[in-house]
């Protein structure tokens, strides 16, 4: 079992990454990912599986604390937003009645309200049957706030990919090179032709119970697929020019400044990006195959999504909230 949180609530697990160089990055997937280039990073901690929806209602019992999703949103951050888009709400992944034009997003994503964590498709739905399922519709302040509670830390986005790795350099996934090894199925992603028809093989259409899928080298759940995870690294469009330097590999890197981080194609949205890893059950090989443990993506820091989740850390020394590996 973990350790209990200022709630009483049991936590995720711990598994120990040991401090080490580590390839990070990718130049053969998506330009975001390069340059692919050596990090060092410190010895941590990482929860062995996505915070679940119990272990989060634990933390809202305990504090009641009101997710992002939950309250209505300011019309100054959304300048030209229909008021009735500015009610407490969040995006969710609805499918298409059939194929579309995969580079226009906006078609399978629906502005929901009433939609949160604790109805994730919006009114209606709920997470009775869904305890173990990672928690979905957490914006950074909410990871941030779970976080604090629990007396842990957001990573890195350095400390998420080595934690995703499991100690080895240069494979596209974290089990290899081939999507599904002799025909198996080894992360959560989308199956059939994305975004209308998907087979759910397992039996989940959208996220699936942690540890569905086997764990990676180092003892990790869901560290690719199932849902995207929060970094604290501000965003931008490549791995940080500068970080690198000729004489020495960097150290625990942060990445780059906020003022970096706004979305250049929409400049009247003044809102901060974040890195966001590991894919989710929406990765199709046909659409971006991001179930990797290079892959990254921006996201604003007051936007949560239906395949959204995090999972937190213990840095340093600090293994009494530690279980081992598993």
């Amino acid at each position: 079992m973990g350790r209990h949180g200022a709630g009483g609530a049991t936590l995720a697990p711990l598994a120990a990454i040991p401090a080490g160089r580590f390839l990070m990055g990718s130049d053969l997937h998506q330009p975001e990912e390069a340059p692919a280039h050596p990090v060092y990073v410190d010895a941590f901690s990482i929860e062995i599986h996505p915070v679940t929806n119990e272990q989060f209602s634990a933390f809202v019992e305990a504090t009641g604390y009101r997710t992002v999703a939950e309250r209505p949103l300011d019309p100054a951050d959304f300048p030209g937003a229909p008021p009735q888009n500015l009610v407490a709400g969040s995006l969710v992944f609805t499918p298409t009645p059939g194929p579309v034009d995969l580079r226009h997003i906006s078609q399978w994503w629906t502005w929901t309200p009433g939609a949160s964590w604790r109805h994730p498709e919006g009114p209606g739905s709920d997470t009775s049957a869904r305890g173990r399922h990672p928690v979905v519709h957490v914006a950074f302040e909410d990871a941030s706030a779970y976080a604090a509670w629990a007396g842990r830390e957001i990573p890195t986005e350095a400390e998420w990919e080595r934690a995703a790795r499991g100690g080895v350099d240069g494979r596209a996934f974290w089990w290899g090179d081939e999507p599904r090894p002799g025909g198996r199925r080894l992360a959560k992603y989308w199956e059939g032709r994305f975004p209308w028809k998907n087979d759910a093989s397992d039996g989940y259409d959208r996220t699936a119970p942690v540890g569905t899928y086997p764990p990676n080298d180092f003892g990790l759940l869901d560290m690719t697929g199932n849902v995207w995870e929060w970094t604290t690294d501000w965003y931008v469009g490549s791995h940080a020019p500068g970080e690198e330097k000729a004489c020495c590999v960097p150290d625990n890197p942060r990445g780059p400044e906020m003022e970096d981080s706004y979305d250049p194609a929409q400049p009247q949205f003044r809102i901060p990006r974040r890195v966001i890893k590991g894919g989710s059950f929406l990765c199709a090989d046909e659409y971006c195959q991001r179930y990797r443990p290079a892959a990254r993506r921006p996201q604003m820091v007051d936007t949560g999504m239906s395949h959204i989740g995090f999972r937190c850390i213990v840095r340093g020394d600090d293994r009494a909230s530690v279980t081992g590996r598993v």
